[in-house]
């Protein structure tokens, strides 16, 4: 599929949320808003939406429904995703649940199709019961003309396997990743990257490399590290997130998080300029030029952002220039890490 190299993500559309447990919304949503947000995206050549069952359970779908409704349905690619959002049935990944859940997204959305269709996690039940029956079930999904392509989301973590899990007990991520993209063979991979991803390790190839390997595209999500690495956060007015907002459980939000991000992107403002709009453009280029075959998602909350963020890419950066990026954000992110320890052994403390 040819698309804009900046896509939309419609997470935040769902509004604040909880599932599993956990917040997993955004707050700060607004109806109108995200509504004027898509049709001005639309407006400046984006034409690939991503949105799951399980944002807003089912609201962020309805809302880039009733959007797309009003255009072409071949000028767009609707993607979306199952596997976070069970409702009664024993797994998300038993093929009634997972059937049960596209009829009710395309409803949402309503399409006939999806252009692409993600495997949401990598929990396929005790001993991966349900992995051979959900793949076996994405591909009927194909042959029925109901899915074009099929993805897979990663390397991730189990939402709740974060907060119930010791660190020193969890399973290798990436190892994992590595074998279910093996196993699924999926057409895109959608994963998480940033100028603060850290490199892999020796001998572990990058996400870039994996989906070469398989003949994929990568669908690149948080590539502003959630409006981190815009500058946007004053760490002397902290955001405050109402109830049903992620960000509540994020280390990285709290004042001292962003005083460390807002000095460690000083080296940034310095060569590149101090503005959003230029901060915006170093992360997003760097994003872009890991590899050809890659687009970013870039969600929002206000129809501004979404003229920003696809009016900023401008020129692409140099080679020094992406090395210089590398390695200041890799100071930052050192830095973050020791600060996200820190957060979360005092919230283990009781403090």
């Amino acid at each position: 599929m040819s698309v804009h190299p900046i896509g939309i993500g419609a997470w935040a559309l769902g509004g604040a949320d909880h599932n599993l447990g956990l917040p997993m919304g955004w707050c700060t949503a607004d109806d109108t808003a995200s509504r004027r947000g898509l049709e001005t995206a639309y407006e400046l050549g984006a034409n690939l939406i991503d949105t799951a069952d399980v944002y807003g359970h089912g609201h962020s779908e309805r809302v880039v429904g009733d959007f797309a409704a009003t255009v072409d349905r071949a000028s767009v690619v609707l993607s979306s995703k199952v596997g976070y959002h069970r409702g009664t049935a024993r797994h998300a990944y038993l093929p009634s649940a997972m059937r049960r859940q596209l009829e009710t997204t395309l409803e949402n959305l309503g399409t006939d199709r999806l252009d692409i269709y993600f495997f949401h996690n990598a929990d396929f039940g005790p001993d991966d019961r349900y992995l051979d029956q959900a793949v076996a079930q994405m591909r009927d999904f194909q042959r029925q003309g109901l899915v074009t392509a099929v993805g897979m989301r990663g390397p991730h973590r189990y939402a709740t396997e974060r907060v119930a899990v010791a660190k020193e007990l969890r399973g290798d991520k990436y190892a994992r990743f590595a074998y279910l993209a093996e196993r699924i063979r999926p057409d895109y991979l959608a994963s998480r990257f940033n100028a603060l991803t850290p490199p892999p390790a020796d001998g572990r190839p990058d996400i870039f490399a994996l989906a070469a390997s398989l003949g994929a595209s990568v669908l690149i999500n948080k590539p502003l590290a959630q409006g981190l690495l815009t500058g946007k956060y004053d760490p002397d007015q902290p955001p405050v997130f109402a109830p049903g907002d992620h960000r509540l459980r994020k280390a990285w939000f709290t004042p001292g998080a962003l005083r460390i991000i807002q000095d460690g992107l000083a080296p940034l403002r310095e060569r590149f300029g101090g503005t959003t709009a230029a901060l915006t453009r170093v992360a997003l280029r760097y994003c872009l030029q890991q590899a050809d075959n890659a687009a970013v998602l870039v969600g929002f909350t206000r129809p501004e952002q979404v003229t920003e963020n696809l009016t900023a890419i401008g020129t692409p950066l140099t080679g020094d220039e992406l090395a210089f990026v590398r390695t200041t954000l890799g100071r930052l992110q050192q830095n973050l890490d020791a600060h996200s320890e820190v957060f979360l052994d005092e919230k283990d403390a009781g403090r």
